[in-house]
């Protein structure tokens, strides 16, 4: 509040001295025109020239931000020719006249009715004219003149940004320089000391310190340790004025960081580490971690670790986790509880980059002792050795022992061991184990030739712990033994001719031995001795496996003996020897250049029999096949019916009989009742060649007759009881009967044996019986519509 009245207290200063500048330069031009009227008077009479022009100019100002009640006079326009008779009218035109700037036209006086701000608008370019006021007539020419506004301290100044970030390496010397900060004024530069800025810090001290003229803040403390503070807030002032009381002035603030640096070497918190790991651990297990602390950050707390002393350094060794930056103690081999409890290492940290500014600060590292205890753990069984090979000769008995396995229990409490075999590596169970002292023993006849390695695992596990158990691979091998005797490799058969052109060796043999090449080959070849003077064919052995058969005569004859069979004796060279008796075929053929016969023929003198006597027998044999032939086909040829038509299903069920009786008066030679169905006595007479829908039930007042009723009262009884059931099919249904009787209308039924023979019947009156004998009336009808259908 002061402050803004002593502002306007010079405001109105420097107004009141404006205003009294202005009254003197009137008065100037006032004796200068009246001067300047008399030199004309003075020479009245001679020829005058035009005058020029007697424009009074001084440099316009205007102070900004005037508020005061009355308009600003910025200065006064007045001409020579004015005689100050008001005929000469002042005009002001340009850059806001008539709007900021107004000119009083008899005396020439210039105001501002607005405030001005020279930091809006800092000078106006106007033109002034004078004018005959009746005429509007220009006196002169128009002339421009300037009004400048002339600037006063009402601006602060102001910083580029309101918050400014900078960082500074920690521990850096004095005087380093972190960041300049800028700040401008508004003000005119060039007019006093409005816009000289001088800057200050007003928070920060004393780690900071800032160039009053420049705005470079600098540090102000050395070894500043961004383990102790990592941020500082710095706020800085920027003054106008020159920094003098009255200026104004703005603020900003700097946040100043500490980066890191590597000056804090890696520290154990503790100067011994406990651990333990089970002796059950497999390789690459963790038993422990260790830390040392750096209060850096980033690259510069980066430790890695290692081992460099102790009598664990073959068993264990440690890595580094640079997520937690920790060192990982791992177990690299099998530890064994019973051997050695424990372990002692000597664990150094160290950063991984120094700088080496602060090197002299001493060893960036730290070591540490780590303890680590074996626990007892319940391990399986251990065998003695990683794999057995046994060794067991082939055909010994059941109950032969192969060879024995041992395992043991590696804790200290050594429990008791029981052994088996797995069975899936030996299905055919071959062999057998003692649980109690690994002993194999085989339980079937071994045989190498069929299999000469047995590859079975036997499990060894602890009696109390069956989890407990430990798996080893047991390799036997069947020896051999000369139990297979030598034959031929392949079933030999081969031809001499009846007449042979060279001495060259028939076939040559080899054999082949099941046994081993010790018990196999050489393989000995000879005759039987029995034959060993064959007169037909010798062999001769090669001694390299083969033999050679020879033929000892230079002809043979087919008709004496067309196939020999020669007898060979093979022996191996076994310990004891064995020998088989195998037979080589030889058949005789005739040759002729290079084509060979060996087709058997007929001999006469062999056959028991002539060649008549066999043609008769086969004659024989072939009758005797036609009659079982033609038998058979009788027994199994069926009757054909007596008139077939194929495009019609006559659905009947003609019996064959040859007794026609006698007639109607013949009571004697039939029962009537062979003609009543059982079943018809209830009423319910079924159907044989169909299958009915439903039963029907008989109308009432219907009954069977008794046996004493006639068989044309019978026989209508039925037909009307056919008329009238409305499930009766359409069928015929042929019955039985004994006897036919004597006088029937329709005569014989054997009739039925031919539908083309020439009989004078006349079965036309069957068209009138209705639609149940439409059937045998379309059979029977007139001879003519027969042969009209057909």
């Amino acid at each position: 509040m002061k402050e803004d009245n002593c502002l306007h207290a010079a405001l109105l200063c420097l107004g009141m001295l404006s205003y009294t500048l202005a009254m003197a330069t009137e008065r100037l031009n006032s004796s200068r025109s009246s001067l300047h009227g008399h030199h004309e008077k003075g020479k009245e009479g001679q020829v005058l020239h035009r005058s020029k022009r007697g424009w009074v100019w001084n440099q316009f100002f205007v102070i900004e931000e005037y508020t005061g009640p009355d308009p600003v006079l910025v200065g006064r326009l007045h001409s020579d020719i004015d005689s100050g008779d008001g005929n000469i009218k002042y005009i002001l035109s340009g850059e806001g006249a008539g709007i900021i700037f107004v000119i009083d036209d008899k005396s020439g006086n210039i105001h501002a009715t607005k405030t001005l701000d020279r930091e809006e608008r800092a000078q106006y370019t106007l033109t002034a004219q004078a004018v005959d006021r009746h005429t509007n007539r220009p006196l002169e020419p128009p002339s421009e003149f300037i009004v400048k506004v002339q600037d006063i301290n009402d601006n602060p100044p102001e910083f580029l940004h309101e918050n400014y970030h900078a960082n500074v390496p920690e521990r850096s010397n004095v005087g380093t320089s972190v960041i300049q900060v800028t700040a401008s004024d508004a003000d005119d530069p060039t007019y006093g000391n409005s816009a000289k800025l001088v800057y200050s810090i007003l928070e920060g001290q004393p780690y900071f310190s800032v160039e009053a003229q420049t705005g470079i803040i600098r540090t102000a403390l050395p070894n500043m340790d961004r383990e102790a503070k990592e941020e500082y807030h710095v706020v800085i002032q920027a003054k106008d004025m020159g920094g003098h009381m009255g200026g104004l002035s703005g603020t900003t603030r700097v946040t100043i960081t500490l980066t890191d640096v590597n000056d804090n070497p890696p520290k154990f918190p503790q100067s011994v580490y406990q651990m333990s790991i089970s002796e059950a651990a497999v390789p690459g297990e963790e038993a422990g971690r260790v830390k040392a602390k750096d209060p850096d950050i980033g690259e510069n707390g980066l430790v890695a670790y290692n081992i460099i002393d102790g009598d664990g350094m073959e068993i264990f060794e440690i890595t580094t986790d640079y997520e937690t930056q920790e060192g990982v103690v791992k177990l690299k081999k099998h530890l064994d509880y019973e051997t050695k409890k424990t372990y002692s290492l000597k664990v150094e940290a160290a950063n991984v980059h120094i700088d080496p500014k602060f090197i002299n600060n001493g060893p960036f590292k730290d070591t540490v002792t780590v303890k680590i205890g074996v626990e007892d753990a319940d391990e399986p069984p251990v065998f003695l050795a990683p794999s057995y090979i046994l060794e067991v000769e082939e055909n010994v008995g059941p109950g032969t022992t192969v060879g024995r396995v041992h395992a043991k229990d590696p804790d200290a409490k050594n429990s008791r061991i029981r052994y088996s075999i797995d069975r899936h590596t030996d299905l055919d169970r071959y062999f057998s184990i003692s649980p109690e002292d690994g002993s194999i023993m085989a339980i079937k006849k071994l045989d190498r030739e069929e299999i000469a390695w047995h590859n079975i695992s036997v499990f060894a596990a602890e009696i109390h712990n069956r989890h407990q158990e430990a798996k080893v691979p047991v390799a036997i091998r069947v020896l051999d033994v000369n139990d297979n005797a030598p034959k031929f490799s392949d079933a030999y058969e081969t031809t001499v001719c009846e007449k042979r052109q060279s001495n060259e060796p028939l076939i040559t043999i080899t054999a082949e031995d099941k046994d081993d090449t010790a018990n196999g080959p050489r393989f000995i070849f000879s005759l039987p001795p029995e034959i060993i003077h064959n007169p037909n064919f010798t062999l001769r052995d090669n001694r390299d496996n083969t033999a050679n058969v020879i033929a000892r005569r230079t002809s043979f004859s087919r008709q004496m003996q067309d196939l020999y069979l020669l007898p060979i004796v093979i022996s191996d060279g076994g310990s004891p020897a064995l020998s088989s008796t195998n037979t080589l075929t030889i058949r005789v053929c005739g040759c002729d250049g290079d084509r060979i016969s060996c087709n058997p023929e007929a001999y006469t003198l062999n056959a028991g029999l002539s060649t008549g006597a066999l043609i008769a027998i086969l004659a024989c044999i072939v009758i005797l096949l036609v009659i079982v032939v033609l038998f058979v086909t009788l027994k199994r040829q069926k009757k054909e019916p007596l008139i077939v038509f194929e495009e019609e299903d006559v659905r009947e069920n003609i019996i064959t009989y040859d007794d026609e009786g006698g007639g109607e008066e013949d009571t004697e030679a039939f029962d009537i009742a062979t003609l009543q169905n059982p079943d018809g006595i209830n009423g319910f007479i079924p159907r044989k060649d169909i299958k009915p829908e439903y039963q029907y039930m008989p109308r009432p007042g219907l009954r069977p007759a008794p046996n004493s009723v006639d068989v044309d009262d019978f026989i209508s009884t039925r037909i009307q009881e056919a008329d009238n059931d409305p499930t009766a099919p359409p069928y015929d249904s042929i019955q039985i009967y004994g006897y036919e009787g004597r006088g029937s209308v329709a005569g014989s039924l054997s009739s039925l044996e031919s539908a083309t023979t020439d009989s004078d019947l006349d079965y036309d009156y069957l068209q009138n019986w209705g639609p149940r004998f439409k059937k045998l009336a379309d059979l029977y009808g007139s001879k003519d519509t027969f042969e009209d259908d057909s």
